[in-house]
């Protein structure tokens, strides 16, 4: 099972630099693309992706529980899991809201809310690398 943990890891490491770290930022480079239309494809993909992400949480969970692994890989593995609830439970319903409030219109101040779910995604990325090694080690 160290080989399941291992794939599940790495897509799920895979899938956040992809669309956290390339396709996020280049989207709002592309021509014609405003804020709200950014906003709204965004909404629509991180949405998609944490769903994703849940189901690759519960994948290596699992494969580390039934592979009997020695438990090095657990704490990176919980540590990404726990960063996925967090944004997921608190910061993208209220990224949602404020997203939700520009596309309508509403002049908003700037939040550093976003700046927290980046954090995260940067801890989930050195963790799920870490939980991969050590899954196949």
């Amino acid at each position: 099972m160290g080989g399941l943990a291992a794939a599940g890891a790495f897509t799920w490491f895979g899938m956040v630099v992809a669309i956290s770290f390339l396709e996020t930022p280049l989207k709002f480079r592309a021509p014609g693309i405003t804020v709200s239309l950014g906003l709204g494809i965004g909404r629509l993909v991180f949405r998609a992706l944490n769903i994703a992400e849940s189901v690759l949480a519960i994948t290596l969970l699992v494969a580390l529980a039934v592979g009997h692994s020695d438990g090095r890989a657990w704490i990176p593995a919980v540590i990404a899991t726990a960063c996925l609830a967090i944004q997921m439970g608190a910061l993208r319903p209220r990224l949602d809201r404020r997203a939700a409030a520009v596309i309508a219109g509403v002049e908003i101040a700037r939040s550093r809310i976003h700046l927290g779910y980046v954090a995260l995604e940067l801890v989930k990325v050195v963790t799920l690398l870490t939980a991969g090694a050590l899954s196949l080690a």
